[in-house]
C-alpha cells in the first residue's frame, strides 16, 4: 500500500511540475527570486554548509543552488522533474550543478556532504507521512557526523478557519490572490494560485500538500537521528513565536 501512496505522490508532482510550469517558475527580481528573499537564505545556506558541500532537495530551477554555488560551495541536486532540471541548464550546466532525477525521499546521490537543504515548503509536496519521515532519512543518509539537514516550512494557518469555513487567503496583491484550501481531516492542504490582469481571463495554479506542525517535524527528524538546532521565523534569524507564519528549522546528527 506504502509503494502506491508514493506513486500516487509522484505522478501527481510530475504532472504539476511539467514543462509549462518550467517556462513559467522563474520570476527574476520579484516574488521567491526578489533578492531581500533570496539574499538572506544563500547567506544562511552558505554559513550553515562551512567548508564543505550542499545537497539540495527538489533542487528545481536552481533559484537558490545557482548563487550558493556563486559563493563558493558546491551544490550537487536531487529533483523529480526534467523539465524543471532543462530550465535550471539554461544558468550552469552539469559540471557546475550535477543533478540526480528522482524522489528526494528516496534517491540517493553520489558524495560526501556537509549540508542537505529543502526550502520553500517543499517537504509537504510529499502527501503522505511515511514519505516525509523517509526524506528526513534520506538527509541524515547524505550526511556524516555533525551534518545538518534544513527545511523552510510554512505553518498551517487552521486558526484563521472558523466553523464551515476551509480556505484562508494568504496573499493578495494586484494581479495575484494566493489562497489555501484545507482538509483537516486527512491533513492536506492545496494552494491556489491566481494570476490576472486587466482582462476577463486568469490563469490558476495548484499543488496538493500535507501540512505539517513544528512539533511534527520535529519528531520525524527524531525517528532519523536528527536533533533540533536552532528554529527562526525566517532565514535572517527572527524569533520564532506562536504567531510566526513560517519558518526555518536547521538539525543536525550527532558529531562523532
Amino acid at each position: 500500500m506504502r509503494e502506491t501512496q508514493e506513486d500516487d505522490s509522484a505522478t501527481q508532482q510530475q504532472k504539476i511540475w511539467d514543462a509549462d510550469t518550467a517556462q513559467r517558475y522563474d520570476t527574476p527580481g520579484t516574488g521567491m527570486f526578489a533578492p531581500e528573499v533570496l539574499a538572506p537564505t544563500v547567506e544562511r545556506l552558505a554559513e550553515l554548509a562551512g567548508d564543505g558541500a550542499a545537497l539540495e532537495f527538489a533542487i528545481g530551477t536552481g533559484r537558490v543552488a545557482v548563487p550558493l554555488a556563486a559563493r563558493g560551495v558546491p551544490v550537487t541536486g536531487i529533483e523529480l522533474s526534467p523539465p524543471m532540471v532543462e530550465q535550471l541548464r539554461t544558468k550552469a550546466d552539469e559540471a557546475a550543478i550535477p543533478v540526480v532525477i528522482g524522489d528526494m525521499a528516496t534517491t540517493v546521490a553520489p558524495g560526501d556532504y556537509t549540508l542537505v537543504y529543502l526550502v520553500f515548503n517543499t517537504i509537504s509536496n510529499l502527501l503522505t507521512q511515511a514519505e516525509q519521515v523517509e526524506c528526513f532519512r534520506n538527509a541524515a543518509r547524505h550526511l556524516g557526523p555533525g551534518g545538518r539537514f534544513v527545511i523552510e516550512l510554512w505553518v498551517p494557518e487552521l486558526r484563521k478557519l472558523p466553523p464551515g469555513r476551509r480556505a484562508t487567503v494568504w496573499h493578495a496583491e494586484a494581479g495575484y490572490i494566493g489562497l489555501d484550501t484545507y482538509d483537516v481531516l486527512h491533513q492536506r492542504a492545496v494552494s491556489h494560485h491566481f494570476h490576472f490582469d486587466e482582462s476577463d481571463q486568469a490563469r490558476l495554479f495548484r499543488s496538493p500538500h500535507r501540512y505539517i506542525w513544528p512539533a511534527e517535524l520535529d519528531l520525524m527528524a527524531q525517528l532519523a537521528g536528527f536533533e533540533l538546532e536552532t528554529r527562526h521565523a525566517d532565514w535572517t534569524g527572527a524569533e520564532f513565536t506562536a504567531d510566526s507564519r513560517s519558518h526555518v528549522s536547521v538539525y543536525r546528527l550527532p558529531p562523532a
